[in-house]
């Protein structure tokens, strides 16, 4: 076994083939879900959309990469955190202590850096789980991972479903458009981003994330060099002109395979009581099936115990994919 840390600041072939190895290992794990093009995954590895330092390592039997793992080092908020974004094995390398050395490692890591809080999430039964609880990760949300399958909807019934819930929202208009948010936008975005931080966390020891315009640029720009797409609605008070709500999309460009994934949707506080979360998603799916017909899945992400998303997602029609947990160790 070799443990090495990814260079992505070396363009070299050695480091190219790294990330190719580490990309085999994570198609090999075989997600349900969207998948991940190699441009959006090699991304990750470099840090996060608005921000976090990233460290990446890998794992080698043999001169074969058979695993490796990724964690942020958040700098903006949650300084306390380290957040594992990716640990993997290559299934046929299970059970020969390969995660729990990357495991060990990263732990060592987050130690020096200063973090006593390490974050990381699994699919809520399976492997990945009972790797979490042997290593003694605490459960700290429950969530699940839901898809709309765009060719089953009706979406006549969308806008009937649409305008029905436009009546408590005449007060309001809506704006729209793809890419990156022009630098007129970017206050606003800040704000509204705010409202994500009352999205229910459960148990996890989390703070607010704090918001500006520079992190927004620097997140936009994220998504954008990683091959994404997306596709943006807000909901805007007419009368006052303060920005109310808003909802992302994301396609991968590179690689969309027939999906996309739902993102952030958040209505602040001052604005809620008027149905501008339905309002909203209704009609961004609609503009975003119009604008992306070769999309024929979306996928999204809800704690269980977000009732007022959940509520929205049901009547749009997102079922089930699967379940996950969210976990946490204190190092």
């Amino acid at each position: 076994m070799h443990i090495e840390r990814l260079d992505l600041a070396d363009p070299g072939d050695r480091v190219a083939g790294l990330v190719a190895g580490l990309y085999a290992v994570h198609e090999a794990l075989g997600d349900p879900g969207a998948p991940t093009s190699r441009r959006h995954f090699a991304s990750k590895l470099e840090g996060g959309w608005s921000g976090e330092r990233a460290e990446t390592w890998v794992v080698g039997v043999d001169g074969e990469i058979v695993g490796g793992c990724t964690v942020y080092y958040p700098e903006e908020d949650n300084t306390h955190v380290a957040s594992l974004r990716f640990l993997a094995v290559h299934p046929d390398r299970r059970r020969d202590g390969l995660g729990g050395a990357l495991l060990d490692r990263v732990i060592d890591r987050a130690r020096g850096e200063g973090r006593r809080l390490l974050v990381g999430e699994t699919v809520a039964f399976g492997p990945g789980a009972d790797f979490a609880r042997a290593r003694g990760f605490a459960p700290a949300t429950a969530e699940a991972r839901r898809v709309l399958d765009l060719r089953a909807v009706d979406w006549a019934s969308y806008e009937l479903m649409r305008a029905d819930a436009a009546r408590h929202a005449r007060a309001y208009s809506l704006e729209r458009w793809t890419g990156p948010a022009g630098e007129e936008l970017l206050d606003d975005m800040a704000l509204l981003m705010t409202s994500m931080n009352d999205e229910p966390l459960g148990d996890l020891e989390m703070d607010d994330h704090r918001w500006t315009a520079e992190r927004l640029r620097t997140l936009d720009q994220g998504v954008v060099s990683s091959g994404l797409t997306p596709y943006t609605m807000i909901a805007r008070h007419a009368e006052s002109g303060e920005p109310a709500g808003f909802t992302r999309l994301l396609v991968d460009t590179d690689d969309a395979r027939g999906w996309a994934r739902q993102i952030d949707t958040g209505v602040i506080r001052a604005h809620r009581g008027h149905r501008l979360g339905t309002v909203l998603k209704l009609a961004t799916a609609a503009w975003f099936h119009a604008c992306e017909p070769a999309v024929e899945r979306i996928v999204t992400w809800n704690a269980d115990s977000n009732a007022h998303m959940l509520a929205i997602n049901e009547l749009m029609g997102y079922r089930i994919l699967d379940t996950w947990t969210a976990w946490q160790l204190h190092i």
